[in-house]
Formats: C-alpha cells, structure tokens, sequence
C-alpha cells in the first residue's frame, strides 16, 4: 500500500508540474491575434486545468495525507507538515484563483468579440492576464518547493542555543 500511494503522488506531481507548464507555454506562445484566436487559446487552458491541472492536485493532496497517515514517521517531521500546508495553500490557489482568471479572461475576450465597449474590455483583459501570470508564476514556485521539500526533506529544525555556565 505505501508503494502504491507513493507511485500515485509522484505521478500526479508530474502530471501537477506539466500541466502548469503546458498551461505556461499556451499562455505564452499561443497566437492571439484575433478575438477567435484568443477564445481558442482559452479553450485550450480550460481543457488543461479541467482534465489535467486540477485532477493532479485533488490526487497529489490526498497521497500526501494518505502518506502521512501510512508513514506515522512522517507524523513528526516537519518537512512533511510544510509539505502538507503548501498543498493545501495550493489547492485553494489553484481553485480560486487560477480558475476564476481563466473564466474571466475569457469573459472579456468575448465582450470584445461582440463588439462592447472595446477600451474597457481590453483594459481589463490585460489586468486580469497580468494577475494571472503573476498567480501562475506562485502556483509553480509552490510546485517546486513542494518537490524540493519531498526530495531533499530538510530537517526545519531549529538550533537550540546552549548556554555555558557563567
């Protein structure tokens, strides 16, 4: 069993750290010339997030509680704690916010489309893509130091000062 859960977070890491690239990369390469290309573009990150983004978090969250609870030892380190806190934070960041961005840009790419009021909407279309780089940019430092911590597992102790008699 601990192999298993072991096999399942490791894979769902990798599958959390390349859609996050993939996400990166379509966000960054993907011609958006037109109001059809840039609705496109947001199709494509909804499909990542959707089937690939969010699944491997949901999954790489519970093996690494699951971990803890098979791994009592794991109990008492501290790396696994701050592994399990920056999980957590980033399941509600990738929820909240990665989410809510995706839908909102594609909101006002498809007020721009119908021909609103244009300066407005593009104004808040490079507002809402400048938050989402910079959400995107935290949700992958996360991602890699949570993997750092799994790999390098530090002991976050704190030295303890030792006083000499005086």
């Amino acid at each position: 069993m601990r192999q298993s859960i072991k096999f399942l977070h490791t894979l769902s890491s990798c599958g959390l750290l390349g859609a996050l690239v993939a996400y990166t990369l379509v966000l960054w390469k993907a011609p958006q010339s037109s109001v059809t290309q840039y609705a496109d573009m947001r199709e494509v990150i909804s499909l990542i997030c959707r089937f690939v983004l969010v699944p491997s978090l949901g999954i790489s969250l519970v093996t690494g509680l699951l971990a803890m609870l098979v791994h009592r030892t794991y109990q008492q380190k501290r790396w696994a704690w701050a592994k399990a806190v920056l999980g957590l934070s980033m399941f509600e960041s990738t929820l909240a916010v990665t989410q809510s961005k995706a839908v909102e840009a594609a909101g006002f790419a498809a007020r721009i489309a119908q021909g609103g009021d244009q300066m407005t909407a593009k104004a808040l279309l490079a507002e809402t893509l400048t938050s989402e780089w910079n959400v995107l940019l935290a949700l992958t430092a996360l991602c890699f130091a949570q993997t750092a911590l799994g790999i390098w597992r530090p002991r976050l102790e704190f030295k303890r000062q030792t006083s000499s008699p005086a």
